[in-house]
């Protein structure tokens, strides 16, 4: 199968046979991708209302009722606890284990409300259109993400800093690759930093703290997006007793058309 051009529906099921483990980027070309966070629903309120005031790096697409397993609108018949290739559990802000099913979570405790947020997967099928490329689909690796110093707007018992992605884009394409971003803020958007890494607190970008280094090429410049995985880091700076995640870069594959989140 050509996971670049398969139906999403085609590709979850795979996933839920436990087929697929790795990476989804450049799955699906066309369809939303999406961040997976899901809380008790003690926590839910005040994750929405953190989601509702960092929506550059929490963009909400859909929210579950509690104890449902499916993104109704997103992804009809979908199973939010066995279509995601790698989950993380938080146990108190602690990374307790990685796993490829979350099935008994969800029978155990019935008042999980899950919560779709939209991905910059999303938006690279655009930029592969404007014939702008996108390195780890070209080197088949993770995308890069690293933690930065902009504080996100606390709520509840949710604060911390955004995490962003990051893509070299050569010069003469930045001005169209931002552009292209910026009209589609239901999957981040536009870029908040430009070439200068050390401005966002990155030390190395050949070490991201999430996902795989890069190639930078010359005449490149490191553009920089925020990312779904920041509620992840969220989620161990505030240290709620209890959070399941998408494994960062193992995104929820959605039926939905990109072209239906622009502006």
């Amino acid at each position: 199968m050509d996971y670049a051009t398969a139906a999403p529906a085609a590709v979850r099921e795979l996933i839920r046979q436990g087929k697929l483990t790795g990476p989804t980027t450049g799955f699906c070309d066309g369809y939303a991708q999406g961040n997976l966070v899901v809380l008790p629903k003690a926590l839910a309120w005040g994750f929405l209302l953190f989601c509702q005031r960092n929506p550059k790096s929490c963009p909400l697409l859909e929210v579950a009722d509690a104890g449902e397993r499916s993104f109704s609108r997103f992804a009809p018949g979908s199973d939010i606890a066995r279509d995601v290739p790698r989950y993380r559990i938080y146990k108190n802000g602690v990374f307790a284990e990685e796993t490829t099913d979350v099935s008994h979570y969800f029978e155990e405790r019935g008042d999980l409300i899950s919560f779709l947020i939209g991905c910059s997967f999303s938006f690279e099928y655009a930029l592969l259109e404007a014939g702008i490329p996108v390195r780890q689909i070209e080197e088949g690796v993770n995308v890069p993400m690293y933690n930065t110093n902009i504080p996100c707007e606390s709520a509840g018992v949710f604060s911390g800093n955004m995490v962003v992605s990051m893509r070299p884009i050569p010069y003469a394409k930045i001005p169209a690759a931002v552009a292209i971003t910026a009209g589609m803020p239901r999957v981040h958007g536009a870029p908040v930093q430009i070439g200068a890494p050390e401005a966002l607190g990155i030390v190395s970008l050949a070490h991201p703290d999430y996902g795989d280094a890069v190639t930078i090429k010359p005449g490149e410049m490191p553009v920089f997006w925020p990312c779904g995985v920041t509620p992840q880091a969220v989620v161990m700076h505030s240290r709620p007793e209890f959070c399941i995640t998408h494994a960062p870069g193992h995104m929820f594959l959605t039926d939905v058309k990109n072209s239906t989140l622009n502006y």
